[in-house]
């Protein structure tokens, strides 16, 4: 029976027409991204700690983590972002020794005239009504109304004497990121203060006070092997990094690693001024994880922005991992004033330290500059780029599951021999040439996909072997040439004021 059937047995006698269906040349890849959002829940959410959860709409991740959560706040980022990508969130419980970041907004002086003053905490913006005849423990207690008015603001907020005290609703050094400001919109946004009417912001409008991590071990440990692709990470603390870093890293036990196969990557956000992100970032070196600098200034806060970064970067990468991010905006992020952003040439040079960056598009929406890695060094600790940027990984990561998916599918259970060997036809038998052609053919339908270039160098350069040790094993080279983005378009205008004439006579 030169013909390899997998249920057919050979000794079946009984008449007359068996067929059994073999979908090993019909298929093709097929693949869940689904999203993930770390970040902490309130007492009053339903959702289980540290247990990964999905959430299909904004009203689902306020009953699991809470109304006024961190995930509350990045559901609603993520899907002003990305509405129809598959979410879960991991709830956090706050640290259990930490303390709540705390500020103080003082009502100096009372107005005089009636007016609309707008308030933001977080980025969120609320609307506070200001009458001629207030007092400032009157406006105070105003501000307060309207703050507890919106049941997702992420502070608390108590009056006394004209001085608002805001309380961030969960413990942990992330508090410190909360901002609060007053007609943030200026007069462009018609937010106008009402005439007499003065704040006073302790520590620049920055909620302060704030200590304690997350403990992530059971969360990590709860993902399991799970597919979860595209991760907002809101810690940048140095041990919350190195806990995410190990578990999509390139070890024996990371997602990027030889056993699990899973790949992913991890995008997150901090703040600070250009001064104390150019000497934080050199401190890591990670390409799977991306993390972008935000203004010290920027309203919102650090997970809104790994939100919103994770969402957009997340959408676009499963239409076409190989395409740049640059100019993708993310929606529901309030930019830094005009005269805080940072400067170009800052830009540039955080990119170099190893910081994804952002700016502000046309439309007052920031938007991804350069979407870079942590990663600047390799082993011996030399300037390298090999993972500079997210779209290297995520491209690397569709080719080789293409590629796994095709050599999983047409050879589950081959015999191997070797090249030569001369069988029947049908026989469910591989050797090195024939292993290496689907090879070959399976990078020209990538190419031909925009993931790769080159087919006749990787070809050249391919080896298909058969282990000298293990007769059943095969080893392979495979050296594919990543397609590049176009990031940068340099010109040289090399003008004149007037042509040589002769040269003019010469083209008539």
């Amino acid at each position: 029976m030169p013909i390899s059937f997998n249920s057919i047995p050979a000794n079946w006698k009984m008449p007359l027409y068996w067929v059994e269906v073999d979908p090993s040349k019909a298929g093709s890849l097929t693949l869940r991204q689904p999203a993930l959002l770390f970040g902490y829940k309130l007492a009053a959410g339903s959702a289980a700690s540290n247990v990964p959860v999905p959430v299909g709409s904004v009203a689902e991740a306020q009953q699991l983590a809470g109304l006024g959560s961190m995930l509350d706040a990045m559901t609603q980022i993520f899907f002003k972002n990305s509405a129809s990508q598959e979410l879960w969130v991991v709830p956090l419980d706050e640290p259990s020794a930490g303390v709540a970041a705390t500020g103080t907004v003082t009502v100096a002086t009372p107005p005089t005239q009636a007016g609309t003053v707008y308030v933001y905490v977080a980025g969120r913006r609320v609307a506070v009504p200001i009458s001629a005849s207030d007092t400032v423990t009157t406006v105070a207690a105003s501000i307060v109304a309207a703050i507890g008015a919106d049941p997702s603001m992420e502070v608390t907020a108590t009056n006394a004497a004209g001085v608002v005290t805001l309380t961030a609703r969960h413990k942990g050094v992330d508090g410190n990121d909360i901002d609060f400001r007053v007609n943030y919109g200026g007069s462009l946004a018609a937010e106008e203060m009402p005439a007499g009417l003065t704040f006073t912001l302790a520590n620049a409008g920055k909620l302060t006070g704030g200590t304690g991590t997350p403990d992530l071990s059971a969360a990590i440990a709860a993902l399991g092997d799970e597919n979860y692709e595209y991760v907002a990470f809101p810690f940048t603390d140095s041990t919350s990094l190195v806990a995410i870093e190990t578990e999509y890293g390139f070890g024996d036990s990371g997602r990027w690693g030889w056993m699990r196969e899973l790949f992913g990557h991890v995008f997150s956000a901090r703040r600070g001024s250009y001064s104390s992100l150019l000497t934080w970032g050199p401190n890591n070196n990670a390409g799977v994880v991306s993390v972008m600098a935000m203004e010290t200034n920027m309203p919102s806060p650090q997970w809104h922005v790994a939100a919103a970064y994770t969402a957009k970067a997340g959408r676009a990468l499963i239409n076409d991992p190989a395409r740049p991010l640059q100019t993708l905006s993310l929606d529901g992020i309030l930019p830094a004033p005009k005269n805080e952003r940072f400067l170009l040439t800052e830009l540039n040079n955080l990119a170099g330290a190893g910081l994804a960056t952002q700016g502000v598009g046309a439309d007052g929406v920031p938007m991804i500059k350069r979407e870079s890695t942590t990663y600047q060094k390799n082993l011996y600790s030399q300037g390298d780029d090999a993972y500079e940027l997210v779209t290297t990984l995520a491209t690397l990561a569709a080719v080789l599951r293409r590629q796994k998916a095709a050599i999983t599918s047409k050879f589950p259970r081959h015999k191997l021999a070797d090249d030569g060997t001369r069988f029947g036809p049908g026989q469910a038998i591989v050797t090195p040439k024939i292993v290496k052609a689907e090879l070959v053919a399976q990078y020209r339908l990538d190419e031909w996909n925009g993931l790769v270039e080159n087919a006749k160098a990787f070809k050249a350069n391919l080896i298909v072997e058969r282990d000298s040790n293990n007769p059943n094993r095969l080893n392979v080279l495979y050296p594919p040439d990543l397609i590049n983005q176009l990031r940068m378009f340099a010109t040289l205008a090399q003008f004149r004021l007037q042509y040589d004439r002769g040269v003019d006579a010469a083209i008539s």
